[in-house]
């Protein structure tokens, strides 16, 4: 039996692995999720903003981390739809721009549709700007140094929404999803810090833990991949129950999969690791 599981053709895990990952969405069976308290301390922060808040939403990654934070995105935007918090929308990265006008066609415009979200008066799309921290630096007493004009090429003066905005301090909340530089750090570094401005930060696995040490002083809280969006779609489901809908639940249905993925990593973790030990008991007895 050792030595049948030494010298186990990999194309077996393989199979393994596409049947954890196939099955789980084949049957389209969630699991449930509950918002931790980083992701919850988010959720009610937004909810608790008054009305017409203006909310900072810096969309720092690009179509490579999409899968992992589209959902946090989706629901963190719709969110601030609901509250009808006044939008402020931003990438450092150039392929970022594309996934901003994403977000703004198919959340505010489409499905928000029945609200009328007016571009220039409920929300403005700044657009991507190259200088990467030095964009929040300067922005942090001087937006229009930064963005003179929206990604339209229409002066922010002559823009209702933005007439009266000056620079980050004018801002009640940041949102900040990041896939790495220029992202989560750097914001926590030049605008949440120095500005005392209330951040939050969605990010992806490979960089959640960079952003612990940051909690809860420098960032009010984090959505950590696939899971954080996960667990803001519930929060979102559990407050406003015509989200508790499959439709509505990119995170959730997301997490099966990827659950039962790790769970055959692992058991081939202690699996490999029993047979190492298991011959060196052998070898011993010899």
């Amino acid at each position: 039996m050792l030595n049948l599981l030494k010298n186990l053709d990999r194309r077996w895990i393989f199979l393994a692995m596409l049947l954890a990952v196939s099955g789980p969405i084949l049957a389209q069976r969630p699991f449930p999720e509950k918002p931790t308290k980083l992701v919850q301390d988010v959720f009610d922060y937004v909810e608790n903003l008054d009305e017409g808040s203006n909310v900072l939403l810096a969309l720092d990654y690009a179509p490579s981390s999409d899968g992992e934070l589209a959902p946090m995105a989706t629901a963190l935007i719709r969110h601030c739809c609901l509250k009808r918090h006044k939008m402020f929308f931003m990438t450092l990265w150039p392929d970022g721009l594309p996934l901003l006008g994403r977000n703004i066609e198919n959340i505010l415009q489409t499905e928000f549709a029945s609200l009328n979200l007016k571009e220039g008066v409920d929300y403005v799309n700044f657009g991507y700007n190259p200088a990467r921290e030095v964009v929040i630096i300067v922005m942090g007493t001087n937006l229009r140094k930064m963005y003179p004009r929206d990604v339209n090429g229409t002066d922010l003066d002559e823009i209702p929404l933005t007439a009266n905005i000056s620079s980050l301090q004018d801002m009640k909340l940041i949102i900040n999803i990041s896939a790495g530089y220029p992202g989560m750090k750097e914001w926590v570094q030049y605008a949440a810090s120095p500005h005392n401005i209330k951040l939050a930060v969605g990010s992806t696995a490979v960089q959640a833990p960079q952003a612990y040490p940051y909690y809860p002083n420098q960032m009010l809280g984090l959505l950590a991949a696939i899971k954080g969006g996960a667990e803001y779609e519930a929060a979102l489901a559990a407050k406003y129950p015509q989200y508790d809908d499959p439709k509505f639940k990119e995170g959730i249905r997301r997490m099966a999969p990827q659950f039962w993925a790790h769970l055959l990593i692992i058991g081939l973790i202690v699996l490999g690791n029993g047979i190492y030990f298991a011959e060196r008991l052998q070898r011993g007895r010899r």
